[in-house]
């Protein structure tokens, strides 16, 4: 992680929601997200630290409620780590330059990863290609 900042400096250029799902490892609702059923081309970057985190070639509809991706733009733009929150065993995905909590990846996604990363909508900001 580069991306060092106070806990005052994230709250001040977070929205309450960013925050609250990047900073605190919340989460949106489903299906209340603004890209879940977003199909524009271009790429997805994390919203605290701009970082390319997902390109929309590899996203797809799992029905799951929050947009899903099958694998991320660059093997070193997320790190996993182990989320046993909530009385579930997840692997949570942070963004490798700021730590802000993404979401998390599933092994029942689309060939050919199996993968399905579940990122909440308010951690990420679009730019069309």
């Amino acid at each position: 992680m580069t991306e060092k900042k106070s806990d005052k400096q994230w709250r001040e250029e977070l929205t309450d929601d960013q925050y609250y799902v990047c900073r605190e490892k919340g989460t949106e609702r489903p299906f209340t997200g603004e890209y879940n059923f977003f199909e524009k081309d271009g790429v997805f970057h994390c919203v605290c630290c701009k970082q390319k985190l997902f390109d929309s070639s590899v996203k797809f509809d799992a029905g799951c409620g929050w947009p899903s991706f099958y694998q991320a733009i660059d093997s070193d733009a997320i790190t996993m780590q182990e989320d046993n929150s909530l009385g579930m065993e997840r692997t949570e995905v942070l963004c490798s330059n700021c730590g802000a909590h993404l979401g998390h990846v599933f092994p029942d996604g689309p060939e050919p990863t199996g993968l399905r990363y579940c990122i909440n909508s308010v951690a990420m900001k679009f730019k069309k290609r």
